[in-house]
Parts: structure tokens; C-alpha cells; sequence
């Protein structure tokens, strides 16, 4: 038990109405009677010094990533890294290297297509060389990563740059988690990166920036089965390219970006010849500049989409984009593929959760409402948070989803405190408020922590009938299995589910479905 879970468990032993003294008292018994042998003792001793190695473990490979991946991009490349380890030790490791990295491979099978590691899959493969090394396995990584460390140089400059980036880049994720389920302030973090990186480590380039989707063509499936849908832009290219849909038998390199999986970049778009210019006012002598497109991947290096940079609004004549920019934006664009991949996660849970509540309030009459909250962390991710009100479901079975969500803080609801109990503790809370009685259920992530919560009233009934209780129960037990199937969609060890926009519109049919599909199992095991 933590600090929260074991005073939840002791307010729900003791009830509302107890004493001071009585309360005094058992204190006093616990303090008396709570013995620990000296073995359990060394055993948490253990747990505790084990949790604090594996923090401190992942904070060096964390910094340790960050000095290698200079221009922020997110990711290394393998057969650079692999080139480095191979002179550890003079080069008489090279077999232990080489069944690390085959370990590797079957453990992140894209590895051997794209080559690149992720900050996760950089992490694993220390600790997978670490473990074929002979010797002690925390001395092994320690000497790894201090030979790793030696082997780059930067210099203040570069270092205050990178700094200054991965500002940039975790604005974008905190919008993300801040956005309530919405892309919006996503695009204007991505956009806001990008000019801010122009215009302070790109010679101040006046750029355009534009993101596309991937979508089924159904309208006219003859111009090809996929199409591009610019969803964002920068503010002065909205009247020309929002909501534009490029098509594959139209002139473009954003479809060679999306087959091969690679950017490509056209320093003098007018010497090119296979451009598609979407401002028809610009006069065909003033269509001079550089023209960077980015794939959009997922965590299994899917393609789903573009994000494209020119600078045709920039009349100088240097205006090409230099390698550290292109490094820099290839992270905006994995930034943005998991802030994107992040709202969609969100959307499904909400829809299975509509689903859920849609199976429960004919079955459960005395429920008067369900609300259903999401936690919007804050800057400290552990207690800065807020409670964002989605989803209220009354016994009638009508639903409100609200699109502008409210917040709810803790010290501006103090008779609320029981839903931040519950995210405190990740247990379930009973409690009355205003003659109202109240079941907080947390709905966890995959580490047990609650990213969500049903805040469910039975009015002035202190507890429900047996069957609709048992219902409750099975829902509740449902839900989170279902919430967890979603959830592990989105790992980057796990084959995702979607590629397309349009698959994602059918995905979150398929979130409402997991719920059904988990049920049904459930009853089979009754059978």
C-alpha cells in the first residue's frame, strides 16, 4: 500500500461517523501491534533500493539519449550506435553486441526495416548488451554508458539548442495531455515549434508548415484507393490548403514520402518540375523556395500521414533547410504521431465508455447519473492535476458529451475531494455528500494509475440492489479490460490497430465493440 491507499483503507474501516477518540485509539492499537520481522524488513529495504536503481537507471539512459540525439529528432540510428559499442572494450565484446541486437530485433521486429531507436528500444538495448556482458549487470551498464557518454562531444552552443527544442517539442505533448481529447491545440504547438525554430536556429526563415492525413478514397476510388487531407496549417496558407485533398494522380512528392517512408526534401522547388502549388495566386515567378516533406509514423513505423514545411512566403535567396533543421522537424513530426496517437487513444476510451454506460442504465434503475472524468495532468505529474468532466449519463439513458469539458480543481471543490481520493489511491471510494451517496470507481492505465473516473450516484439509497450492484460490478470489471486492450494498442511492441484516418473513425466503432467482445467472454467463462 502507498500513502493515499493506506488512508482510504483506514477511513473506510473506521465510516464517517466515528469518533476522534475511537479514531485516537486504533492509532494507538496499530502503532502497538504492527510488528515486522527483520525479514521483511531486508525485503523492503530491497524493493525500495531496487525502485530507486531502476529511476536512477532511467534517468541516466534518458540523458544519455538526449546527448546522442543533439537535434531532438526522437530517435538514433542503430548501425551508429551499433558501430560505437563495437569498439567497447577494444572490440572483445562484439559477440556479446551481436546477441544483444539479434534480442533486440525479435523484440522490436521493425528495428531491422527502419533502423532506428527509440528512447524505449535505446534504453532495452544497453540493458540487453548489459546482460550478456560478464560480470555484474549494473556495473556493466554503468561502464556502457560512461563509454557511450565519452564517445560525443557538444559544444555549449549545441547544447543550448537541443535544450532549447526539447522545450519546444514538450510543448507539444504537455498540449496533448491538456487538450481535453482535442487536436486543435496540437496543430498550434506544432506550428508555434516550428516557426520558433525557424526564426532562432534557421536564420529566420518565413516558412509554411501543413499536416495531411492518410484516407480511404471513397469519393473516387479511379484517382487512386488513398488520399492526403490537409487537416492544420499555418494561419496564412488556411484560405489555400486547409481541407485540400491531394490525390494520388495529381503532381506532388508527398505520396513518394508516404510509400517510401523516408522525407524528401527539394531545395529550389521552381527547377523541380513535380510540385503542386495550392496558392494558384502566387505568380508563377515568385514559386522559389525549399520544400521539406516529413512522414508521419506510429509506434510501429506506419505511415499515416505528412507533415510539410516550405519557404516560398520567404523572398531571400538562401533559404534551403540544413540538416539539423530537417533532424529538428523529423522530431516535431514524431512529437506530433505521438501526441496524435495520444487523442486517439482518449477518443476510444470515451467511446467504450458511452458504450459501456449505454449497457448499464437498463439494467441499473437506481443509478441516478454516472459522470465520467478524465485527469488533465499538470506540471507535476503526480498531485498538479485537474479532473475534466466528459460524459454525464442520467437513469434515463440520455447522455451529455461535453464539448467545451469542465475542470474541476481540487482546492476550488472540497466536496469533490473523494474523486481526487480516488486518483490518489487508484482504489474505489464510497462516500456521502449532501445526503447524495457517491461509488468513485478509477478506471487505470496499464501501470494501475487512474487516467480516468466514474463518478456514480444512487441518491439517497445507501446501497443498490443485489442484481443491479452485481451489474454495476460486471460493467466496471468490463470496462477496464476493455480500456486496457485500448491502451496497449498504442505501445510501440504492439501491432496498432489502424493506419488510415478513416480507419480510425471505424476504430472507434471498435472501441465501443471491445467492450461487447469482453463481455461476451466473460459470460462464456460463467458458462
Amino acid at each position: 500500500l502507498n500513502l493515499p491507499q493506506f488512508v482510504q483503507l483506514m477511513e473506510t474501516f473506521v465510516g464517517e461517523d466515528i469518533s476522534l477518540p475511537t479514531v485516537k485509539r486504533l492509532i494507538a492499537f496499530i502503532k502497538e501491534e504492527y510488528k515486522q520481522t527483520e525479514e521483511e524488513k531486508m525485503e523492503q529495504l530491497e524493493k525500495v533500493h531496487r525502485i530507486s536503481r531502476l529511476a536512477q537507471r532511467k534517468l541516466l539512459l534518458e540523458a544519455l539519449f538526449e546527448k546522442w540525439d543533439n537535434n531532438a529528432s526522437g530517435f538514433l540510428d542503430l548501425e551508429e550506435v551499433d558501430a560505437v559499442l563495437s569498439t567497447f572494450k577494444e572490440g572483445m565484446e562484439k559477440e556479446a553486441l551481436r546477441k544483444a541486437k539479434k534480442h533486440l530485433c525479435s523484440r522490436y521486429p521493425q528495428l531491422s526495416r527502419v533502423g532506428k531507436l527509440s528512447p524505449k528500444a535505446f534504453q532495452t538495448f544497453l540493458e540487453l548488451v548489459a546482460s550478456e556482458l560478464t560480470g555484474d549487470e549494473d556495473e556493466a551498464l554503468d561502464n556502457l554508458v560512461e563509454f557511450l557518454t565519452r564517445s560525443v562531444e557538444r559544444s555549449h552552443t549545441e547544447c543550448l539548442q537541443s535544450l532549447a527544442r526539447r522545450k519546444w517539442l514538450h510543448n507539444i505533448q504537455q498540449a496533448a495531455e491538456t487538450s481535453r481529447a482535442s487536436m486543435e491545440p496540437v496543430y498550434k504547438a506544432v506550428f508555434k515549434a516550428l516557426s520558433q525554430d525557424a526564426e532562432a536556429h534557421g536564420d529566420n526563415k518565413k516558412i509554411s508548415a501543413y499536416i495531411a492525413l492518410l484516407e480511404e478514397n471513397q469519393l473516387s476510388p479511379e484517382r487512386g484507393q488513398i488520399l492526403l487531407h490537409y487537416v492544420a496549417c499555418t494561419a496564412d496558407d488556411a484560405p489555400y490548403v486547409l481541407n485540400q485533398r491531394l490525390y494520388k494522380d495529381m503532381k506532388g512528392v508527398s505520396f513518394a514520402v508516404v510509400e517510401e517512408g523516408k522525407p524528401i526534401h527539394v531545395p529550389r522547388v521552381q527547377l523541380h518540375g513535380n510540385i503542386h502549388f495550392w496558392n494558384y495566386d502566387r505568380p508563377v515567378e515568385e514559386r522559389k523556395g525549399s520544400l521539406l516533406v516529413l512522414p508521419l509514423h506510429d509506434a510501429r513505423w506506419r505511415v499515416f500521414g505528412i507533415l510539410g514545411l516550405d519557404t516560398l512566403r520567404d523572398q531571400c535567396e538562401k533559404t534551403i533547410f540544413l540538416t539539423h533543421e530537417i533532424s529538428f522537424y523529423q522530431g516535431v513530426s514524431h512529437a506530433f504521431s505521438k501526441a496524435y496517437h495520444h487523442i486517439c487513444t482518449l477518443e476510444n476510451v470515451l467511446q467504450m465508455t458511452v458504450t459501456a454506460l449505454d449497457w448499464l442504465y437498463p439494467r441499473a434503475p437506481s443509478i441516478h447519473t454516472v459522470i465520467t472524468y478524465l485527469v488533465e495532468p499538470g506540471k507535476d505529474k503526480t498531485w498538479d492535476y485537474a479532473l475534466c468532466k466528459m460524459i454525464t449519463t442520467d437513469n434515463t439513458g440520455q447522455k451529455e458529451i461535453h464539448s467545451s469539458p469542465v475542470l474541476l480543481l481540487r482546492r476550488e471543490n472540497l466536496l469533490r475531494d473523494y474523486l481526487f481520493k480516488c486518483i490518489d489511491s487508484s482504489e474505489v471510494i464510497s462516500t456521502s455528500v449532501c445526503g447524495e451517496h457517491h461509488i468513485a470507481v478509477p478506471l487505470r492505465d496499464l501501470s494501475g494509475q487512474a487516467l480516468g473516473i466514474f463518478d456514480i450516484s444512487i441518491g439517497r439509497h445507501q446501497k443498490l440492489p443485489p442484481h443491479e450492484h452485481k451489474d454495476l460490478q460486471k460493467m466496471l470489471k468490463v470496462a477496464q479490460a476493455a480500456c486496457s486492450e485500448i491502451l496497449k494498442m498504442s505501445l510501440e511492441e504492439t501491432e496498432p490497430a489502424y493506419v488510415l484516418e478513416a480507419e480510425h473513425v471505424a476504430n472507434l466503432r471498435h472501441a465501443g465493440l471491445l467492450f461487447h467482445r469482453f463481455m461476451l467472454q466473460d459470460l462464456r467463462k460463467c458458462v
